[in-house]
């Protein structure tokens, strides 16, 4: 379903060289540039999010790369944003990510993934918009500090709560294209699982 915000979206002439990079992006992967035209209404705020959120935070090698990729996928694909779903399937690949992991991130659990990788991604199904009563018990607790250090798992944790703030935001204001079965679509429900 294609975006259909409120928002002002300034064309692709008047964006910042960024931002036209971005646009021209956008356009050759999604065939839609919503999310980068109304981001030219604040280009300061588009700059936080690229270089102070993904390449200090995300990008910053403190945590594995391909856990990280793997993480926001599962987040994208819990959530139903198609956007996402085609940029960090992207992301992940491009991280290392063998494709039989892509295509596993359904049922995880069962899946051919290491035991860290298992349980970022059950910490990663409670922190997902669509689990709104989500809340770390002590066994997850401990399943993830198997493979986590307290810094580690907060890190973590502050990386999916920012992912899954902006997946709020792009939802709330419709910016981005989103898969038939999004519980945030108009009249969904945000409840209902995939």
């Amino acid at each position: 379903m294609k975006p259909d915000t409120p928002f002002a979206r300034v064309p692709r002439e008047q964006l910042p060289p960024e931002l036209q990079a971005a646009w021209e992006a956008s356009m050759a992967l999604h065939g839609d540039t919503t999310f980068v035209e109304v981001a030219g209404n604040n280009p300061l705020m588009w700059q936080w999010y690229r270089e102070d959120f993904y390449q200090k935070v995300f990008y910053s090698g403190r945590l594995d790369r391909r856990l990280v990729e793997l993480v926001r996928l599962r987040l994208a694909n819990v959530h139903g944003c198609a956007f996402c779903n085609r940029t960090d399937t992207l992301a992940a690949l491009d991280a290392g990510v063998p494709q039989a992991q892509i295509d596993a991130l359904g049922d995880y659990e069962q899946g051919p993934f290491s035991e860290a990788e298992k349980a970022a991604l059950a910490l990663a199904d409670v922190m997902a918009l669509t689990n709104p009563r989500g809340a770390v018990d002590r066994a997850l607790y401990a399943r993830c500090r198997a493979h986590f250090d307290d810094g580690e798992l907060f890190e973590l944790g502050m990386i999916m709560a920012v992912l899954c703030g902006m997946a709020k935001f792009i939802f709330a204001f419709d910016l981005v294209e989103k898969e038939d079965y999004c519980p945030f679509l108009p009249g969904g429900d945000a409840t209902a699982a995939p």
